[in-house]
């Protein structure tokens, strides 16, 4: 085995959470090991609703990736939600976020990361073990796809890998699981007509749910996410399920009439994981601290938001171990802001239906702009769920609904005549 490697920061997993903390460490004036068990540089995740919610677009603003997502065919992601009591859009000109395909993503990221000073790439590398010296973890063994093994020697170790996340299986950091109480289908279409233009559209059907993504290079990501108790019916047929789902939804795409370039790929067991962020010498970002129900689209904007969080908790003091770890405190505590988003996200993926707080202030998004755009807010993750429920909004959305009748009013129907049920 040859020398170890010494770096300051050891980051596992190059996607997009791992390839931005490289960017910002590096920025910061760290010496970054960024290593992929994948040799191939054009490697993505595939299973993703492609969506980067408004929330993180300050995040690629600091990584100067805006441009070239623009230049990359991406889709300013702006919203519809088709509800009972009506659609949901917001009614100001809020920030936006990003749709695009994994397969353009995570190669633009990969190729600025590894060209950033002080990044060095690790490719077709995978982690065998963790460096330990009285309790801390100071590095990473590796083993090449050639057979080759080596050690990296780093003040702090990331983990970046995914759900599965191997550094938080060899740190001690088991996941947290809570049911899940859907199944997931992602396919593209390219050519799609799509009703509402270049918006995203969600359906929420009670307990499934519907989504469209339109994406770089005219294709859209079509999504369902029906309840466990329909497993049999995806199973067997999920382009007929597909297919009869959303010739059903009102202002929606009809399938036949666009080309599907990818399979239909299905998820029938995805539960909510949830991790400890840190213990003296590692820190866990991404997929690999948080991977919850992807109904809300939240993974890839969150990925990207806790790189930068961990990066400017360390800032500058990656020289120093014991500092370091005092430091990861304080990505914990920013972490734990999404605690609430994560609860509600955890409650409402049993499958079950709205609760009456819910009903309350989606009813009134439906109705009043100045909920559309509070309701808009929530859903983009850019206010937590404390300020979503706070009373002055809680007020308001009584006020609208007692100005309407009790009943959800009647939807409009579509130009094929169907309605939400």
């Amino acid at each position: 085995m040859a020398e170890p490697a010494r770096y300051d920061i050891a980051i596992v997993g190059a996607s997009i959470a791992g390839c931005a903390a490289a960017i910002f460490f590096a920025r910061n004036g760290a010496r970054v090991a960024l290593i992929e068990r994948d040799p191939d540089l054009l490697a993505y995740k595939k299973l993703c609703t492609h969506t980067i919610q408004s929330s993180a677009t300050p995040t690629l603003r600091r990584l100067g990736l805006t441009q070239a997502l623009d230049e990359a065919g991406a889709i300013r992601h702006d919203a519809e939600f088709h509800t009972k009591w009506g659609v949901i859009q917001s009614a100001t000109s809020a920030d936006y976020g990003y749709n695009i395909r994994r397969s353009t993503l995570d190669p633009l990221m990969r190729r600025r990361a590894i060209t950033t000073s002080g990044v060095g790439y690790f490719r077709g590398c995978s982690v065998r073990g963790l460096v330990e010296t009285n309790g801390r973890v100071g590095g990473v063994t590796l083993v090449r796809h050639q057979g080759a093994e080596e050690t990296v020697l780093a003040r702090l170790v990331v983990g970046a890998d995914g759900r599965n996340s191997t550094v938080a299986q060899l740190a001690g950091m088991p996941a947290r699981a809570a049911p899940n109480g859907r199944i997931g289908y992602f396919a593209q279409y390219r050519n799609l007509p799509l009703p509402a233009g270049a918006r995203s559209q969600m359906w929420f059907l009670e307990p499934d749910v519907a989504c469209v993504f339109p994406s770089d290079d005219d294709v859209t990501v079509v999504t369902a996410m029906p309840s466990r108790d329909r497993i049999a019916e995806w199973k067997s047929d999920p382009e007929g399920a597909l297919r009869r789902l959303f010739a059903g939804l009102p202002n929606a795409p009809r399938l036949d009439e666009g080309e599907r370039v990818t399979p239909i790929m299905g998820v029938l067991e995805y539960p909510n994981l949830s991790r400890k962020a840190f213990k003296p010498g590692v820190a866990l970002i991404g997929d690999a601290a948080l991977c919850i129900d992807p109904v809300w689209a939240i993974g890839c904007g969150w990925a990207l938001q806790s790189a930068e969080w961990l990066a400017d908790a360390v800032g500058a003091a990656f020289e120093d171990e014991v500092e370091i770890d005092q430091r990861l405190a304080l990505y914990g505590r920013r972490r734990r802001a999404l605690s609430g988003h994560r609860c509600l996200i955890n409650d409402f993926s049993s499958g079950r239906p709205f609760n009456l707080a819910e009903r309350l202030m989606i009813a009134a998004a439906a109705r009043d702009p100045a909920c559309a755009d509070h309701f808009v807010a929530f859903g983009s993750r850019s206010i937590g769920a404390a300020q979503f429920l706070r009373p002055s909004a809680l007020a308001r959305a009584l006020w609208v609904n007692a100005r309407h009748t009790l009943a959800p009013p009647r939807p409009a129907a579509s130009a094929a005549g169907r309605t939400l049920n």
